[in-house]
């Protein structure tokens, strides 16, 4: 009879193979760990973008107004919101806060919530209930709008929320389906631009006059794009009221 080993499945192990089963055991751990880190260092940088909860819970007092899209222009900050900011909101998940914002639209109200922030792309996911929203005393100053003219811009169609640091890097065809999800679910669309707009590199896009960004557009989300529109300056917010019969896909 050979004396090689040999394994007895209702039997021990021998010696011999425990000791190579455990080398092929290790091997392929760190394999698969080299694999997994190599795939991911060789992915572009997903960007500074991310929700930050090393600040705490943000509570503000500001100017809301439906853009269409709800701002809240601070009149009122903290040691990290300053008045003269301009926010984005949203609620938790793939979910706007149109239903809770349009009642307040153009009052004074406290805000409370998490600020996402990319960049000068700033936005905050609030509390449920009168807890991240609610009206506020005193009397609202007025939200000046500054025409700034027609233009014509080349750059993606995101949702604000993921782009901003919900997910990262929240942009490109990857992403397409979740964004165009969001946009569905009222969150405020943005446009990054491939050259900064009068300092600004991330836009509100809306549609013509003040209307919500058209189904057409959606289309196009995640793509690059080139296309023209109005942009408006409301309170440190640049909004591009977004031309669809003018959007070419770039190459």
């Amino acid at each position: 009879m050979s004396d090689k080993p040999f394994f007895v499945g209702y039997l021990p192990a021998p010696g011999p193979l425990r000791v190579f089963l455990w080398s092929v055991c290790i091997m392929l751990v760190a394999g698969l760990a080299a694999t997994g880190y190599f795939l991911g260092a060789a992915q572009d940088d997903p960007g500074p973008g991310a929700f930050r909860f090393d600040y705490g819970r943000q509570t503000v007092t500001g100017v809301v107004e439906m853009t269409p899209y709800p701002v809240i222009h601070v009149t009122q900050g903290n040691d990290r919101i300053k008045p003269g900011d301009s926010f984005l909101m949203t609620a938790g998940g793939k979910s706007g806060v149109d239903s809770r914002a349009m009642p307040l639209n153009g009052q004074l109200a406290e805000v409370s919530g998490v600020v996402l922030e990319r960049g000068d792309l700033y936005m905050l996911q609030l509390r449920g209930g009168r807890n991240g929203l609610k009206a506020a005393e005193g009397d609202a100053p007025e939200v000046a709008a500054e025409p700034q003219g027609r233009w014509q811009l080349t750059g993606e169609i995101c949702d604000g929320k993921c782009l901003a640091g919900a997910m990262r890097p929240g942009r490109g065809l990857a992403h397409k389906a979740c964004a165009n999800l969001c946009l569905l679910g009222d969150v405020p669309p943005i446009f990054v631009s491939s050259q900064p707009v009068l300092g600004e590199e991330f836009l509100l896009v809306t549609g013509p006059d003040g209307t919500r960004l058209p189904r057409a557009a959606y289309d196009y989300v995640a793509q690059f794009i080139t296309a023209e529109g109005e942009i408006t300056k409301r309170g440190d917010l640049l909004v591009w009221e977004i031309d669809t019969d003018t959007i070419e896909v770039t190459e």
